[in-house]
């Protein structure tokens, strides 16, 4: 039975049959929880689950630096949510969120268009009994002057495709032109000191260099091109334990990338970014990683609780404080982490914990039962400098306290991170496969991407 619900319709009544499940977000968490539960109600029709993703496929989030940098071809990774819905026994449909109507038990969709303007969708509404919230976050630039104009923010994997082609348009451009290489054309600045933008510097140094080798003999890597950070904490990755911060920053200065921390950006232009302290930065290239908030149509959407970056609060069930049939994970939920006294951070292997809680959690409330509540563990961080290092620390059980890692060891740790996600969405003998296959094409084929 279809929960599409034509735009502007009566109220919804609830039906007899199938309980109805609707996600809207397919991240790494959204796509999880659509794919466990369909294998396990949609497959024996005790639940219809929809999927429901602005985008026609799906890239795991930590690797949009690559794609940013070329590293990664994103057509080569990406899951098709039509083909994954099929393989799995759930529904996939597109859209875009733009409302809520928790009285009636409908999501509102925007209308679709292509690139155009030519309507695709229409604007529809989606009937649900329980509602899994799982848009993710976008990149916060503060309101500073010229960012939305003249920054790129790695949000979705067309914005790092977008980035990649900007890059190398600018070093074809540069090799081409006879007269000299104007000032920072072809630097690079990344505002926020990050794991997104720390690894992303790191991807940088190594693909200008391989641009170089195919051809480019205008450009010096060395003279030419310049990667510079930009943070306003006094160090980078501020988020994560200070030993690691201080040696990730000792590897990224001998790959040559400029640090600035302590410094605010008051200003992105055309040529550059300006800092608080009256700093210039030549770049013709800027990247936005500082910061994240929730999408502005979630901000007190049809009355329920949301902080100050639009994130939607929730109770340890992983329910919305204000509605027992609304539930929010990843970066948009709000979740108390009493441990730390704070709340749970945004990352991969919250939204993943909170995807595997919830395809239990929604087990039982098909099945008449209440919802447990979920607790986050945290398993350390890995920051990876591409082939030149990885960073990090383990935590927890696994370690019985803090543990320091680098090198091979701590870059097999960061790879299997990904394969839990590949494992999660089609299962040991394919994501197998797909490993040997990729493990022998990329013996065939440039080490970055070059169209």
């Amino acid at each position: 039975m279809s929960n599409l619900v034509p735009d502007g319709a009566g109220p919804e009544t609830r039906h007899g049959g199938a309980h109805r499940i609707v996600i809207v977000g397919g991240g790494a968490g959204g796509l999880e929880l659509a794919t466990r539960l369909g294998d396990r109600l949609g497959r024996r029709g005790s639940a219809t689950v929809t999927l429901v993703d602005r985008q026609r496929t799906h890239l795991w989030k930590p690797l949009f630096h690559r794609v940013a940098a070329g590293t990664m071809d994103l057509n080569d990774h990406a899951v098709d949510y039509l083909a994954q819905a099929r393989w799995h026994h759930f529904r996939y449909q597109q859209g875009e969120m733009n409302g809520l109507d928790r009285e009636r038990r409908v999501v509102k969709l925007a209308r679709t268009v292509d690139g155009r303007g030519v309507e695709v969708l229409p604007p529809r509404q989606i009937a649900y009994d329980t509602l899994v919230i799982a848009v993710g976050s976008r990149s916060n630039d503060f309101g500073t002057p010229g960012a939305a104009e003249h920054a790129i923010a790695l949000d979705t994997a067309r914005e790092a495709d977008r980035f990649h082609a900007r890059l190398l348009n600018a070093c074809l451009r540069a090799d081409l032109d006879p007269r000299p290489l104007k000032p920072g054309a072809l630097h690079v600045a990344i505002i926020g000191a990050g794991a997104t933008g720390v690894e992303l510097s790191a991807e940088l140094h190594k693909v200008v260099r391989e641009l170089v080798s195919y051809g480019l003999k205008r450009i010096d890597p060395e003279r030419d091109v310049r990667v510079t950070i930009i943070e306003a904490a006094p160090r980078i990755l501020p988020a994560l334990p200070e030993r690691l911060s201080n040696a990730t920053l000792g590897l990224l200065r001998k790959l040559g990338v400029e640090v600035l921390t302590g410094e605010r950006v008051t200003e992105v232009s055309a040529d550059g970014v300006r800092t608080a302290s009256g700093r210039f930065v030549p770049a013709g290239l800027v990247v936005w990683a500082a910061g994240i908030k929730a999408p502005e149509f979630l901000r007190d959407i049809d009355g329920l609780e949301t902080n100050r970056l639009n994130q939607l609060v929730v109770r340890p069930t992983l329910q919305v404080t204000r509605d027992d049939d609304v539930f929010a994970l990843g970066d948009c939920a709000s979740c108390a982490w009493p441990e730390k006294q704070a709340t749970v951070p945004p990352r991969a292997q919250a939204a993943h914990q909170q995807a595997s809680h919830l395809a239990r959690t929604l087990v039982r409330r098909v099945e008449g039962r209440t919802p447990e509540p979920w607790r986050y563990r945290d398993f350390g961080s890995l920051v990876s400098l591409g082939r030149y290092s990885t960073i990090g620390s383990l935590m927890g059980s696994i370690t019985r306290g803090s543990w320091m890692i680098e090198g091979y060891f701590a870059r097999l740790m960061y790879l299997s991170l990904y394969k839990m996600h590949q494992l999660a969405l089609h299962g040991a003998t394919k994501t197998t496969l797909d490993t040997l296959a990729r493990l022998i094409t990329r013996r065939t084929e440039p080490q970055v991407k070059l169209h």
